[in-house]
């Protein structure tokens, strides 16, 4: 139970940051706001070390600095294909594929389910689906080919980081997070480096940017401890639901129309999610 309510509260974080993420990357080139998001997010972890420990070991280090170099190119994927839009349909599918590469590994290593895991995962798995499930009528908005193609990459970048956070050994505390932190920012900083001609005059937004850093260093402990006290399999799928929370936030913000359809799979997610309590 411990691991589940953590994965809910990192799914809720995780969507409360892309949605701000997004925000930002609709003022500024996508790297300006990634600047800004992730030295906040390293220090959050680094005011983190004193209270949580951490042990800076070769796997600590090694796998860490996987999870920063997917780190860097999920902040950026996903940011620029929130900007695109429509959020509350590339959000999702986002979150599926980033759900299913976790959840197979975790079974791979030899993670068991029962009965009401079986059936709570791809209930869980369906209600991203839905959630996804953009209308059709005329005040939706369809993403391009271009848009998809990013939230699928997006997606695949934020499970590759799931996973090597998961690899990372228990007892290294933090370290993990401090160490692929701060590989993303100075991934980031070199491209921005590479590519300062074309970031453009626009200022980032500094406050919305810095905020979904934090938001994100949150949702990246939470992810960090429930997938140590529970099964990746069932840590990634619960994580994965942050969508509703992006979508729910571009409902009330940027008036984007939620559709029968997303209802239905935030009603189904809730059913997961009791069924998953139960394994």
């Amino acid at each position: 139970m411990i691991a589940l309510l953590l994965a809910l509260g990192s799914s809720l974080a995780y969507g409360c940051a892309d949605f701000l993420g997004g925000l930002g990357a609709r003022k500024a080139h996508v790297l300006r706001t990634v600047l800004i998001a992730a030295p906040a997010s390293l220090a959050v972890e680094l005011l983190l070390w004193p209270f949580l420990g951490a042990s800076f070991g070769s796997g600590a280090l090694g796998w860490g600095a996987a999870s920063g170099v997917a780190s860097a190119a999920a902040f950026a994927l996903l940011y620029r294909t929130l900007a695109i839009g429509p959020m509350n349909v590339l959000s999702p599918v986002t979150a599926l594929v980033s759900a299913m590469l976790p959840a197979g590994v975790g079974l791979l290593q030899g993670e068991h389910l029962g009965p009401a895991g079986l059936a709570g995962l791809p209930l869980a798995l369906a209600a991203v689906v839905l959630v996804s499930a953009g209308g059709r009528g005329t005040g939706s908005a369809r993403p391009s080919r271009t848009a998809l193609l990013l939230a699928f990459g997006a997606g695949a970048a934020i499970a590759l980081q799931l996973v090597f956070l998961h690899q990372a050994p228990a007892d290294s505390g933090v370290a993990p997070l401090i160490v692929g932190r701060a590989v993303s920012s100075a991934v980031t900083l070199a491209a921005a480096g590479l590519m300062f001609r074309r970031l453009g005059p626009e200022r980032p937004a500094y406050a919305i940017s810095a905020a979904a850093g934090v938001l994100d260093s949150a949702a990246n402990l939470l992810f960090l401890l429930a997938a140590r006290s529970g099964d990746l399999a069932v840590v990634a799928v619960i994580t994965a639901l942050y969508p509703a929370g992006t979508v729910l936030l571009a409902r009330g913000v940027l008036a984007e129309r939620v559709h029968r359809g997303q209802l239905i799979g935030l009603g189904t997610a809730a059913v997961a999610v009791s069924l998953l309590a139960l394994t």
